[in-house]
Order: C-alpha cells, then structure tokens, then sequence
C-alpha cells in the first residue's frame, strides 16, 4: 500500500518524505541522554582495550556483555634492583610513604618483602585514584605472595601454592674418563651429580676408587607445574657398581638414604670433608716437608683444591679449637664424643666458633693457604683415641639403621624402587 502511494506522488514530494525518513532515523540511533551516550563510548573503549568482540544492540544488552567479560588486571612489573627496598620500590611507581606502611604491615606473610633480592619481580595494582590495590611477588616457582584490601579496605596477605606434578627421570651411565663426565653424557644436572657423589660417597672415594666400566643407575624426581617443567626434585633410588663391588641406596620418608634391607647409608663420618680436585699428599709416616725442606711425619692427608671451596665437618661434634698461628694458619679441631676428633687445618677463612656445635656437612670454613702452606688445599687429620689414623682408610662406625617402627614402610618402599632401578636397565639395554 505505502509503495503504491509513493509512487503516485510527484518526484519533489519523494525527496521530501526521504529526507524526513531520514531525519527521524538519525533520531532513533543517536541517544538523546549524554550519559547514556558517554557509557555507550566506554563500553566501546573497553572491548577496543581488551580486544572483546562486542556486537551491542540496546543498553541492557551492553551491560549483560560487561557481565560475562572476564577482564584480566593491569598489573604493573617492576624489577627489584640492588639497594632496593619496598619504599624505594613505590616511591618509583608514585606510591606514598602511608602505603608502604599499609602493605608492609598486612600481616606475617607480607614480612617476605623485606627479604626481596635483586632480579626478583614485584608486581603491583593501581586503582583509578593512583593507590595501590594489590600486591603481588613471587616466592618462588610454587609460592606466590598476595597482598590486597579486604571488605574493610583494610590491606591483608596470604601465600597461595601451586600444586606440584612429581613425576620420575632415570639416567644411566658407564664411567670412561671419570664420574663427572660419565655423569654429564647421563644428562644429570649439576646438582644430581653432586647428590649422587654425596649418596655412596661413604662407600666410593669418587676421586681415586672409580674405574673404566663402573656404572650408575638413577631414579630421581620431575617437578612440573601446569605441564611446564620447573627442576629436579630429589634421587629416589641409585645403583652404583665399583670394582665388581654393588652399591644400592633408597630414599626414605625421613630424607635419608638406606640399603634394601634397612642398613644406613650413612656413616658417622665422611671419607673425604671436601670436594677437592686430587690428593697433593697422603698419609705417611716420613715426607720431605715442601716448605720446611725437611723430612717428617705427615699425620693426615692433603686435599688440593681451590681456594674458597667449602671444607664441611666430618661428624656431629663440638668445636674445641677455632684460631689462628703461624704453622696451621686459620684452623679447627672438632670433638666427636670421647673418641674421635678431626683437625682442618689452612683456611682461608673459619665459618665457626669456640664451642659451637656443628653437624655433619655444615661448612666450617673454606680451602686457602695460610700458615706453612706451598699451595691452597686442606690439611685433614682423624685421631681416635688421640692416636692420628689414616683418614682414607680408618673403618667408620655407621650410622643407625632404618627406625624398626617404621621397618615396614621402607620395605614397602625398597621393593618399589628396585623395581624402577630394574626398569631403568631393561630401557636402556633396549635403546642400545
């Protein structure tokens, strides 16, 4: 009907109707309200910044889009430099000294902050006025720091942790050169290789006893987060043949490592204090003194290696000697119980005092070459009963067996893992 009378109307009488039509069309589109046309604008804006695709009809269905949009925040990245501090930190980003109070006191957890280190990441959230609403710092990879206003705006903290996949690597490999290199064509981390050192170093001196054609066999723990690898978690079982002579070690709940029957892999003291390159000089009863120039009894054994390495105690002990003279240098004696004392004599520096106790493996000092000293290295001696023994080759006594409470549990576990050890071979013979 509308078409028919259209076209029964003169041709200026169209163009007429067409302009109204299109007047009142521009009417309908474009809001009357400046407010509604302001929030028409942001909601653009909005979906333009966070690239949401957004086909808007009418108001409602404007807000009920917002509704579903999941917005991620804008954090802002900042890398802690050296001297930084977390006022120095939001001084930068235009903080106040009041919110610095504010964050540092939002509870125990926020007291990580003051412990940050250089490289570390602070990330923070600025609201609309310029304040900080958030806080956010990586611990590590498994535990994060939080810091944000509660319901009362009040700032509060908490650590949240990721849940950490472990899953288990093995690695093989036969010595041809020497362990390190055997170990590194394994593709054992640095870290592994030490632990694996540390397992039979009791049993094994890792710098002399190992032969061409001795092997090793590991199984040791994957972290992963969200699929993503993040490091290696600790050896679970290890096989170790030396000389025809078979070493096995597994990892029990209480972190330390037995034989499969129960027997401690630990002894009560270590073979070799030090992570040295060589032995410059053995136990004897007559050398020729390298500085003195003359002959005398060598009552320990020198181990070379470089200055600044880290000499550990031997046992569990008390010290009974930590100073300084012209013959030893920088020095420490350790009492262990009624019976044994070892001596570290030449340091470049001691880690511990007079009548402090000390723990097998604690740092006590580090290798130098003060006193009478040709060379840096450490100068260890084993006495037993006062009488000096030859540190290599005095019989330890071990230490104690698995706890018989918990007897069965290791079983349980001993059986597991002689099964992955046994694993691990057959995949390896496969792939040769």
């Amino acid at each position: 009907m509308v078409k028919k009378v259209l076209k029964t109307l003169p041709q200026k009488h169209k163009a007429l109707l067409s302009g109204v039509a299109a007047f009142l069309l521009i009417l309908v589109i474009i809001p009357s309200d400046p407010a509604k046309a302001s929030r028409h604008s942001e909601i653009l804006e909005i979906g333009k910044r966070y690239d949401v695709p957004i086909v808007l009809e009418t108001q409602e269905d404007h807000q009920e889009q917002l509704e579903t949009i999941n917005f991620e925040p804008d954090w802002q990245n900042i890398t802690v430099n050296k001297g930084d501090t977390l006022a120095s930190i939001f001084q930068r980003a235009g903080l106040t000294p009041q919110e610095t109070h504010w964050v540092i006191n939002a509870g125990e957890p926020a007291k990580k902050l003051l412990k940050m280190r250089p490289n570390d990441t602070l990330s923070l959230l600025i609201d609309e006025q310029g304040k900080v609403s958030s806080v956010k710092y990586e611990l590590s990879a498994t535990d994060t720091l939080f810091i944000s206003k509660n319901e009362q705006q009040e700032f509060t903290s908490t650590i949240t942790t990721k849940d950490v996949d472990v899953r288990l690597g093995y690695a093989q490999g036969e010595i041809q050169s020497n362990f390190w290199n055997a170990a590194v064509k394994a593709n054992l981390a640095e870290n592994q290789i030490m632990s694996l050192a540390g397992i039979f170093g009791w049993d094994v001196d890792f710098a002399l006893e190992l032969r061409q054609g001795d092997t090793f066999n590991v199984v040791f723990e994957e972290n992963y987060i969200d699929g993503e690898f993040i490091g290696y978690g600790k050896i679970v079982a290890a096989e170790l043949t030396n000389q025809g002579d078979s070493f096995i070690a597994i990892l029990h709940s209480d972190g330390n490592y037995y034989t499969p029957d129960g027997g401690s892999m630990r002894k009560s003291f270590l073979r070799a204090p030090v992570n040295f390159k060589y032995i410059s000089s053995s136990f004897k009863k007559r050398r020729f003194h390298p500085v003195q120039k003359r002959w005398k009894a060598h009552r320990g054994v020198d181990y070379a290696a470089n200055t600044g390495t880290p000499v550990m105690a031997a046992g569990d002990g008390r010290i009974i000697r930590s100073s300084y003279d012209k013959y030893n240098g920088h020095h420490v004696f350790i009492q262990h119980g009624e019976k044994y004392v070892t001596k570290y004599l030449h340091f470049t520096k001691r880690a511990v005092k007079l009548g402090q106790e000390v723990k097998q493996g604690q740092v006590i000092g580090y290798v130098g070459s003060t006193g009478l000293a040709a060379g840096p290295h450490l100068h260890y001696e084993f006495l037993v009963d006062g009488v000096h023994r030859n540190p290599r080759t005095v019989s330890l006594p071990k230490a104690d067996p698995i706890d018989k409470a918990e007897a069965t549990e290791f079983a349980n576990i001993a059986k597991l893992r002689l099964k992955q050890l046994g694993a691990t071979k057959r995949i390896m013979l496969a792939m040769n």
